[in-house]
């Protein structure tokens, strides 16, 4: 049965996370360092336990960006995270309901990225980027946290960033930095026991979701029925990249819709040229690696599913991202403000220098605050385990 959103339909749990979430993090500048102060200490004590304690925040780009979409395995004990006393945590949510009562503007809200790298060499032509790069980066664009994707398998990226090295990167940095981890679905000939193990060691390092799912199969073969289950058992949201050679799927998206209704518990963020070409009904089959141009004329799959099943959400990342909204200004307004609440920004910031256009968004279009709210940090709050 195809799990479709609903007001009334108790498994819509994610609207509710997002209703409930309403008053979360402040804004930038002086409250938004008071609110990286509180994350800094209880911020990822969900990690373990399972429950969502952060805001999502978004980016603020200028210009367009380009396509690009240590040794040893790390020894170090698993960091253990310390649940924050009921009455801390009211007396925080107070200071974070009091700031964001005070947002006047968009750019006084939360601005989390739900899409970024670390990159432990050069690739591309570019330089390699560490998580002291990527959090300068961050400070210079407004950004408070960012969630970072692993490169795991060899079809991601010209160097990979296993998961076991961007969790040791990151650690420096868990007031600002969000891991997620990976496992190549080829992986499970190993046995299931051996990669249940190695998913929950990144669990206990603090791992909050899945992805980047970049492979070269097609988003329903079978070989990934094992990750998928894996993510549903421990409630982890997968983060995957569709296009013409990863999770590859056909025009009008009928392997991703088996997918949501197989697996209705997972919550699965979308990403690329494969979902983002679905803005428009007229589709063909290039599209799915390129960058579609004009005007849309028929609203297509993207809506739909958004609007058919609530365990679907849209990453406005890379320039995918950005044309699906701005290639037809008026349509991108209107998109906005229909599905604010199932979008995460995100930039697929990969190495140093890297020009992205989204924080223009914030410029581009009129919002409610609430709608802007949801965009920059509730939604991905919603999201993270």
């Amino acid at each position: 049965m195809s799990r479709r959103s609903s007001p009334d339909d108790p498994s819509s749990r994610r609207s509710d996370s997002v209703e409930s979430n309403a008053a979360d993090p402040p804004r930038p500048g002086p409250t938004r360092r008071r609110y990286l102060a509180v994350t800094a200490g209880v911020g990822l004590s969900g990690a373990i336990a399972g429950c969502a304690s952060l805001g999502s925040e978004d980016s603020r780009p200028k210009s367009e960006s380009p396509l690009s979409t240590d040794e040893g395995v790390d020894e170090s004990e698993p960091v253990e995270r310390e649940s924050k006393p009921a009455e801390t945590e009211e007396t925080e949510e107070s200071k974070s309901d009091d700031a964001e009562s005070d947002a006047k503007a968009v750019d006084d809200l939360p601005l989390f990225d739900a899409h970024t790298h670390v990159i432990p060499t050069a690739a591309r032509g570019h330089d390699p980027l560490s998580a002291d790069e990527l959090v300068a980066w961050m400070d210079d664009r407004g950004v408070d946290r960012a969630v970072v994707l692993p490169f795991d398998s060899p079809e991601g990226y010209p160097v990979q960033a296993p998961s076991w090295w961007v969790l040791e990167e990151v650690a420096a940095h868990p007031d600002r930095l969000i891991p997620f981890c990976s496992i190549d679905p080829r992986t499970l000939v190993y046995g299931d026991e051996i990669v249940e193990e190695v998913l929950e060691g990144y669990l206990e390092r603090g791992a909050r979701g899945f992805g980047e799912l970049k492979v070269g199969m097609a988003i329903d073969d079978e070989r990934l029925e094992g990750v998928y289950e894996l993510c549903a058992e421990y409630e982890l949201p997968i983060l995957f990249h569709t296009d013409r050679q990863s999770l590859t799927d056909d025009v009008g998206l009928p392997g991703l819709e088996g997918v949501l209704d197989s697996y209705p518990e997972v919550d699965f963020v979308a990403h690329a040229h494969g979902w983002w070409a679905h803005m428009a009904a007229d589709v063909e089959s290039r599209d799915l690696g390129g960058i579609p141009e004009g005007s849309i004329d028929s609203r297509g799959r993207v809506w739909e599913l958004l609007a058919e099943y609530d365990n679907i959400y849209g990453d406005l990342s890379t320039r995918a991202g950005w044309n699906a909204l701005t290639r037809d200004p008026e349509v991108g307004q209107e998109f906005l403000e229909t599905h604010h609440d199932r979008l995460v920004f995100g930039t697929d910031y990969l190495y140093p220098g890297q020009e992205v256009p989204h924080f223009d968004l914030f410029e581009r279009f009129d919002l409610e605050l609430e709608a802007w709210a949801d965009l920059r940090y509730r939604t991905l709050e919603g999201l993270l385990r």
